[in-house]
């Protein structure tokens, strides 16, 4: 899924190469990504404030299912190439944990996102005339462990696609070509399914932004902590259980092995 490390180059005196670093441009991808998704997708439901005052009707809540998936398959395909198209800091972890992303990118990658939500929400804020972001809270009679179930169910179930259709080898023909598609169609049925009970992050810079621009904390420690569960079990399962293991060419004895580096997986 994360494109193989390379040094760094600048443009040529013909204009031909890229002019930032690889690790730089995938930073960069996450951040625009992430701010694009959440803007979108906490958007829709600002329009849909707007419009009718009520967004806890069957209408609405399809509506907004389809907001973030249209978000979030758009998202992924435009990072792809860059970053791998995380664009969720539950994803990036998932990778993490099935060994796929080095610790140190991984949480360059979390601030890019953390930074990409928050600037979406204060640019909703700023063009919705001062109005709060809405954020994500538990609906009367969810407890916070029921919720924290429901995240990491949800969040597995995404994890899971991104591995079977983004990062397994096996995929990298066909498949690949549709990975932002079933990512984000993966996301909207859980929307229609969890929706109503806890608003269905799965996605903790999702969460994150709204929550720290409109300053409501209430119960989001659950929209960390059960994504961040839900992805790395699913990865964890996928990586270890699911692709399978190419066996290791015998190294020429007359030619020292030279260390992988950190990122290169």
């Amino acid at each position: 899924m994360l494109p193989g490390r390379h040094p760094a180059r600048r443009a040529d005196t013909t204009g031909t190469g890229p002019l930032l670093p690889d690790a730089t441009r995938a930073v960069v991808s996450e951040f625009v990504a992430t701010a694009m998704f959440v803007f979108a997708a906490e958007g829709s439901v600002y329009g849909l404030w707007k419009l009718y005052k009520d967004t806890a009707t069957p209408g609405g809540l399809l509506a907004v299912a389809i907001a973030h998936t249209l978000a979030l398959v758009a998202a992924v395909a435009v990072a792809s190439n860059a970053s791998g198209g995380h664009v969720n800091p539950a994803v990036t972890f998932g990778l993490l944990v099935g060994r796929r992303i080095s610790f140190g990118r991984a949480a360059v990658y979390w601030l890019a996102q953390m930074l990409g939500a928050v600037v979406a929400s204060l640019l909703l804020t700023l063009v919705s005339g001062g109005t709060r972001p809405v954020g994500f809270g538990l609906v009367r009679g969810v407890h916070e462990r029921h919720a924290l179930l429901l995240e990491a169910v949800m969040t597995f179930g995404l994890m899971y696609a991104v591995y079977a259709t983004a990062v397994d080898h096996r995929s990298r023909g066909g498949a690949v070509a549709i990975a932002p598609l079933a990512i984000g169609f993966v996301l909207g049925a859980n929307i229609l399914a969890g929706g109503p009970f806890d608003g269905a992050a799965m996605n903790p810079a999702r969460a994150f932004g709204p929550a720290l621009v409109g300053w409501s904390w209430r119960h989001h420690w659950v929209y960390w902590v059960g994504p961040l569960i839900g992805a790395g079990l699913a990865g964890g399962l996928y990586e270890f259980v699911m692709v399978e293991q190419e066996p290791e060419a015998p190294a020429p004895a007359a030619v020292p092995r030279m260390p992988v580096a950190s990122e290169d997986y």
